[in-house]
């Protein structure tokens, strides 16, 4: 068995060749344009920020639920024993603040 190749499988390996090559360089120039790289930094922004944004919500959701259960018992009733003290300290607050702001005015 030879292995010589005649000249038309010699021709035909080259366009074969060519035609890779020049499909290579297609997807080269499309991953290389300017608005495929644009797109893909869009891409990549917009899942960085929805996993941000993800955590936030989880974070506070967690947050909320914790302070509420400092103010609600596991059956759904309010935690008076809990809840009038926090009431006192933010009236004493407000009336700090108001008298503060009133002696600010005269």
């Amino acid at each position: 068995m030879s292995d010589a190749r005649t000249p038309a499988q010699i021709e035909a390996d080259i366009r074969s060749r060519r035609n890779q090559l020049a499909v290579t360089l297609d997807e080269i120039g499309v991953r290389l344009h300017p608005s495929t790289i644009v797109g893909d930094a869009k891409a990549r922004f917009a899942s960085a920020v929805d996993h941000t944004a993800g955590r936030a919500y989880v974070a506070v959701n967690r947050t909320v639920s914790d302070v509420k259960a400092q103010f609600v018992s596991d059956e759904g009733a309010p935690r008076v024993e809990r809840i009038v003290p926090v009431a006192l300290v933010a009236v004493g607050l407000v009336g700090l603040l108001a008298l503060s702001a009133r002696k600010r005015r005269t």
